[in-house]
């Protein structure tokens, strides 16, 4: 793994993409690939709608299997690597209050959270997640439960020896402060609890010890720079590209990754960084701390 005049020749993973049959699929991954990717980590696509909405385990059941199905479609295709991530999102839990009430809910979210371990037992995923609570405003009632059942929800990662991924809201400093409060309520590692749709800044004082992936939009570059040499806990990149045939242009698209990569490189180059620096730097993104964050222990 090294620099080569200046670019990055290693792995390069998106450790945050969603995919649907229904939109771009395979041809997302063609994208990626085209300009370096080789490695994705693909995260359960939700429905959020109210028809489409899980009201038992079954339901669950059947998204996660799409899940699976579309990870193996990938590898036999293009021959990357794709590490599975499954969970129940908070924002379905949210939603599903109403139709089934607060109580029935969070029951239906903690077997969906059961499920979804019982996959990563099996090595078919590697991740739980997303989970986490609303990244909007919900009324106190619910942002209590939400708190008390992602406690919960770490506990049970904590227990299984998986790492997880968060879907939060975006309070800054104050959100990771708070997450990492929860992880030490549960006995999660806050090394294992990873911040996902992160922002570029990867220093102990903002993150908590909490690791982190960054979302790669403009001016990150920038700011990592700045950050990336004092970090203390594992960090990378993603796109949360959502495949929404609904949202053609949200969040990141697939080329974005491999992207910002080449321009890490380049922008902590002309920091002063050296060569050899670089390269540890990048084989740690892409290659080292993935290898432990998503290996079950």
């Amino acid at each position: 793994m090294m620099l080569v005049d200046g670019r990055w020749t290693g792995p390069i993973l998106d450790q945050h993409l969603h995919l649907d049959r229904s939109n771009r699929f395979l041809d997302a991954i063609a994208e990626f690939t085209r300009v370096g990717g080789t490695g994705i980590m693909l995260v359960h696509k939700p429905a959020f709608s109210a028809a489409a909405l899980p009201t038992d385990l079954d339901g669950y059941r059947a998204a996660y299997t799409n899940t699976l199905s579309m990870a193996d479609e990938v590898r036999a295709e293009f021959g990357i690597d794709v590490g599975v991530v499954l969970g129940p999102h908070p924002v379905v839990w949210a939603h599903q209050i109403e139709p089934l009430g607060l109580e029935r809910s969070s029951e239906l979210h903690l077997e969906a959270v059961g499920l979804a371990l019982e996959h990563i037992e099996a090595g078919e995923a590697v991740c739980l997640g997303e989970v986490g609570r609303p990244h909007y405003p919900v009324d106190e009632q619910t942002w209590a439960a939400a708190n008390e059942l992602l406690v919960e929800v770490m506990s049970l990662a904590a227990g299984a020896g998986t790492t997880i991924q968060l879907h939060v809201e975006d309070n800054g400093e104050t959100t990771c402060r708070e997450l990492a409060e929860l992880c030490d309520k549960a006995g999660l590692p806050r090394n294992r609890a990873i911040r996902h749709y992160a922002p570029a800044d990867v220093s102990p004082g903002f993150t908590h010890g909490l690791a982190a992936t960054v979302s790669v939009g403009r001016q990150s570059v920038e700011r990592l720079v700045g950050t990336a040499r004092s970090a203390a806990a594992p960090w990378g990149m993603e796109t949360d590209f959502l495949d929404d045939p609904r949202r053609p242009g949200a969040v990141l698209g697939p080329k974005t990754v491999p992207k910002r990569t080449q321009q890490l490189c380049a922008a902590l180059l002309s920091a002063d960084w050296s060569e050899d620096e670089v390269s540890d730097l990048m084989t740690g993104i892409h290659s080292e701390w993935p290898a432990d964050l998503y290996a079950t222990r």
